[in-house]
């Protein structure tokens, strides 16, 4: 039985993006080209902060979604003597 999560397919492409963009910059690098190696750093940092500012956004409304779904419940509050 195969168990589709959610993103993965997202994530493979995301994979395959980065992949294909270290490879050229590996390739610069050993070729000594810096401008080059400097525009694909950018590249790959702006990715790499979409990427969390995506992730941040998910945890977030997942929280709220949770937060709003807690009713009802009696928290110990120890400072307070239990």
């Amino acid at each position: 039985m195969k168990i589709n999560t959610p993103g993965a397919e997202a994530a493979r492409y995301l994979r395959t993006f980065l992949g294909a963009h270290t490879d050229r910059l590996r390739a610069a690098l050993a070729d000594k080209d810096r401008g080059a190696s400097a525009v694909e750093l950018a590249v790959i940092t702006a990715v790499l902060v979409g990427l969390a500012v995506a992730i941040l956004a998910i945890v977030v409304t997942f929280a709220n979604k949770q937060g709003t779904a807690i009713q009802g419940t009696n928290v110990p509050n120890p400072a307070g003597g239990g």
